[in-house]
């Protein structure tokens, strides 16, 4: 990968499972010798289980943190403690991949979303977490690494396409995708992408296909699990890492995994 031609310092939000699970066995193996990976979940042991798994020439550490209670001191004390601040400029390049979200209770119509704490929970983890979190990484790291800063926001077509039901999850990612758009027009020198990994089998998609409130939302879910169009992880990642290789964005954009470039 062209991206990661010298040490490389990776972080990956929500890397307990799932797309973040993926994302962490498939980056890891492309990163040369002696970059750093730092995992971050609620999930301790499952941190540890995925760390296991990763090449054994890479310095990983993992931290069970719950994002969306964690404060900008927390956030910059655990960079602190994953790498000392002399040693960034070993460092090529830095990538964040902000994956952590949740899809808020999808039982309710827009109508019945009227409790401020629910919002302010689901907004807490959605969307001010990796807002501040991304801000943090980039004070620690920008102009300190050799070659460049890479943002990746893991969106989804909801914060395009609104849904029944779903009002959390679409405007929670509609609202974290504008940040990360705004963020890339005010820092030309870093490079942002919203990647948008299309349907994709994870607990998150089954939760939808039972739980979500509204029926053809449900139903129409539910087909392409009975037609067999779901993504798995490794396709939706593999996609990802080709995008990265190939350039073709304009930092900030939205791309979905089914855009030709």
């Amino acid at each position: 990968m062209k991206i990661f031609s010298d040490k490389v310092f990776l972080l990956i939000t929500g890397a307990s499972q799932g797309i973040g699970e993926q994302i962490a066995k498939s980056f890891a193996p492309l990163l040369p010798a002696e970059s750093q990976v730092l995992l971050l979940a609620r999930n301790g042991e499952s941190l540890n289980r995925v760390k296991q798994e990763l090449p054994n020439n890479l310095m990983v550490n993992t931290v069970s943190v719950d994002l969306s209670c964690a404060s900008a001191e927390n956030l910059t004390e655990i960079f602190r403690n994953s790498v000392k601040e002399e040693n960034i400029s070993q460092f090529s390049e830095a990538v964040i991949i902000h994956n952590a979200g949740s899809l808020g209770n999808i039982s309710q119509k827009t109508l019945d979303m009227l409790d401020f704490d629910v919002w302010r929970k689901y907004y807490d983890l959605n969307v001010f977490s990796p807002s501040v979190l991304n801000n943090v990484f980039v004070k620690f790291f920008n102009g300190r690494v050799k070659k460049k800063i890479f943002v990746i926001n893991i969106t989804s077509l909801c914060a395009l396409e609104p849904m029944k039901s779903m009002g959390y999850y679409c405007s929670g990612k509609a609202a974290r995708e504008m940040f990360f758009k705004v963020f890339a027009k005010e820092n030309p020198d870093i490079n942002v992408l919203n990647y948008s990994p299309g349907p994709v089998k994870t607990d998150m998609f089954h939760d939808v296909c039972k739980n979500v409130g509204d029926f053809e939302v449900k139903e129409s879910f539910n087909e392409l699990n009975v037609k067999n169009t779901v993504l798995t992880t490794l396709q939706t990642v593999n996609r990802l890492l080709k995008v990265l290789e190939e350039q073709k964005y304009v930092s900030g954009d939205h791309i979905d995994y089914y855009d030709s470039l």
